[in-house]
């Protein structure tokens, strides 16, 4: 390593220790001598996050492979021929571990990956990866001028909660001032609570307007 730091060195140690992981930027390469010329001090901040952030992925990414590869029966390195090159020239390995825990194993069959191999990605993925959780959220005005009305709006907001279209997903129905009603829907996948909101919306504005009311959506931004 040829530059540590743009200040005088007292103290190597200060800067890197023995054993510890650092990311360090190719000046020059000398393949005749066996040299590679490498900088510390070159590296941004910026890049030591990402590059170690992508490290971290790769070997979560090696673990997962690991696994899937004892419940397919085969050595790593067969699994990675027969379905982890495809899925890593595409997405990423990781990336494609996110996808098929999230899309299934659609996502992976489409791109070439036998789908026997793609079922255990899938399980495999959905077991170990946590995915981070994306929060949607609109409102509702809705009135209905029946003697029953505040019924029929608890109702419509029920039956939207109970059906099969928001399966997956984590619901939250509250009231801001009457007769503004806000829906927020979280969910492991962005698209996912943007569907069930739009449906709940449409369903409750239906029921509603069934019982002779009027409603109105609208997205929060």
């Amino acid at each position: 390593v040829s530059e540590i730091a743009s200040s005088w060195i007292r103290n190597i140690r200060d800067y890197v220790r023995e054993g510890q992981k650092v990311v360090l930027k190719v000046l020059r390469v000398d393949p005749e001598k066996g040299h590679i010329d490498l900088s510390l001090r070159r590296v941004t901040k910026r890049e030591k996050i990402e590059k170690m952030l992508s490290w971290k992925r790769e070997r979560k990414a090696e673990g997962l492979l690991r696994s899937v590869a004892e419940r397919a029966g085969l050595s790593v390195e067969e699994l990675y021929e027969k379905a982890g090159a495809i899925i890593d020239e595409r997405y990423g390995l990781y990336e494609g571990f996110e996808k098929a825990a999230v899309e299934g194993v659609e996502v992976l069959t489409k791109i070439g990956v036998p789908e026997d191999l793609a079922e255990f990605f899938v399980e495999v993925a959905r077991e170990k990866i946590r995915l981070p959780s994306v929060k949607v959220r609109g409102i509702v005005e809705l009135r209905c001028l029946r003697p029953d009305g505040v019924k029929v709006i608890k109702e419509a907001f029920l039956n939207a909660k109970k059906s099969e279209k928001v399966r997956d997903a984590d619901v939250k129905l509250y009231v801001v001032a009457a007769p503004r009603y806000c829906i927020e829907v979280s969910s492991d996948n962005y698209k996912r609570a943007e569907s069930v909101l739009q449906k709940i919306a449409e369903a409750v504005i239906s029921n509603v307007v069934k019982a002779g009311g009027h409603g109105t959506f609208r997205r929060e931004k």
